[in-house]
């Protein structure tokens, strides 16, 4: 550990894999969510099953599942963990798609970067299916909501 007591950084400043062998092995979950803005009219076709490139939902829903398993090779210093359920929902709302995901684990660190990267990349995917009908979706509000399990224990972002 650093003299600042940063985890990740070793004393000359360098960056570094924290070792988490000697940790517990732990059942361990964490539940992120987002949104995706979108115009009326891609609102309208996903209702409406129009979407010009197919089931943009279940091609987001996907996407967020083999995201939250390949995580480790986007984010350098994220450990690869044994994903062992990933729930991916997203809800057609008035202004857009709200994407949640809930990542578990039974292993030695937790799965908050995977259920991040869950919501983002479904995010994406659903950016890519409905691109032809409305150029301007946003991406926003990806946060961790709730995690369990591990040294630190349970938490719930306030509301």
């Amino acid at each position: 550990m650093s003299a600042d007591g940063l985890t990740h950084l070793r004393a000359d400043g360098t960056a570094h894999m924290v070792d988490v062998s000697g940790k517990q092995v732990t059942a361990r979950s964490a539940t992120a969510r987002g949104r995706v803005l979108l115009s009326p009219a891609a609102v309208a076709a996903l209702r409406g099953g129009t979407v010009p490139k197919g089931d943009a939902v279940g091609v987001a829903r996907i996407a967020g599942l083999q995201a939250a398993k390949r995580t480790p090779d986007l984010v350098p210093l994220c450990h690869p963990v044994a994903v062992h359920g990933v729930e991916v929902d997203l809800v057609v709302e008035d202004d857009g798609v709200q994407i949640s995901a809930t990542v578990r684990t039974a292993d030695r660190t937790g799965v908050e970067m995977e259920a991040l990267t869950c919501v983002t990349v479904a995010g994406l995917a659903m950016v890519d299916m409905i691109k032809a009908v409305d150029r301007t979706a946003v991406i926003s509000e990806v946060r961790v909501t709730a995690k369990s399990g591990g040294r630190s224990g349970d938490w719930t972002r306030p509301a």
